[in-house]
């Protein structure tokens, strides 16, 4: 399937969730296709996240779409320069905002207009100084400096991008060096990889058809150049009626710049 199709596939997609809601099959284990009941803050806290901790931030940034939580595992420290990829409504760059506290910063990145409004909102509406949301494609360009980041977070984000080996090189780019930039990122991966025709829109979009193997997503990431990795969680991840035989793990993996 080519590329601009799944590209505009996602946008309408995480268009929709930022305005009406996460309304469909793309969350938690425990939520997957029980749509009726769906709590974005319970779907946030099945999958590791503090629920203290989201009452601390913005309502409106906890829309329940991830697979993990990445700053379990990130350490950041105050003063640290830290950018989540495929921000969305916000939930982990808010998180991360208050980490780094007001010495630091946290750049959240999408490609989605309504989730950078939804996001940018937020952000002024609470005083969120040390935030800023910039749009911007992962795997093509990310609009920040090179050499200028400590961290990189992301939460099911990078398996939605058709080069992934390019999106990791793009990270690379902008951490700084020699041991000092790193990366948390969670994601899912798959038994069994999907090309071609057969494809489906729409469980790409779920971040199932898009999913590598563990070994090629890791060699993704060493070939971008990144060493020491680690996988930090790892758990099943149930897709019920939409993975065809295919075992779907959620994994939070982390490495460092050379």
């Amino acid at each position: 399937m080519k590329q601009d199709v799944l590209k505009a596939k996602i946008k309408e997609r995480y268009g929709k969730i930022a305005l009406n809601g996460n309304s469909d099959c793309c969350s938690t284990p425990q939520d997957c296709c029980n749509t009726t009941d769906f709590n974005p803050k319970s779907s946030s806290v099945a999958i590791g996240y503090d629920n203290k901790a989201l009452d601390s931030i913005p309502e409106s940034s906890i829309v329940g779409v991830g697979c993990g939580a990445p700053l379990n595992f990130a350490n950041l420290k105050t003063g640290e320069i830290v950018v989540d990829l495929g921000s969305g409504a916000g939930i982990d760059a808010f998180l991360a905002s208050k980490q780094v506290k007001g010495e630091g910063k946290v750049i959240g990145i999408d490609f989605t207009d309504d989730m950078l409004q939804k996001a940018r909102n937020a952000a002024i509406k609470n005083g969120f100084s040390n935030v800023e949301f910039r749009k911007g494609d992962i795997e093509d360009k990310i609009p920040v400096e090179n050499n200028s980041v400590d961290a990189v977070i992301s939460n099911c984000v990078i398996n939605l991008t058709t080069d992934k080996v390019k999106t990791f090189k793009e990270i690379y780019r902008i951490l700084k060096k020699d041991g000092q930039g790193r990366i948390i990122i969670s994601d899912l991966i798959t038994s069994e990889e999907v090309h071609g025709e057969s494809i489906n829109s729409d469980d790409w979009c779920s971040c199932i058809d898009g999913a590598l193997t563990k070994d090629n997503y890791i060699n993704c990431i060493k070939q971008a150049g990144f060493q020491d990795f680690k996988i930090l969680n790892e758990h099943t991840y149930l897709t019920e009626g939409k993975t065809d035989g295919r075992k779907i793990t959620s994994i939070i993996v982390g490495a460092i710049t050379k």
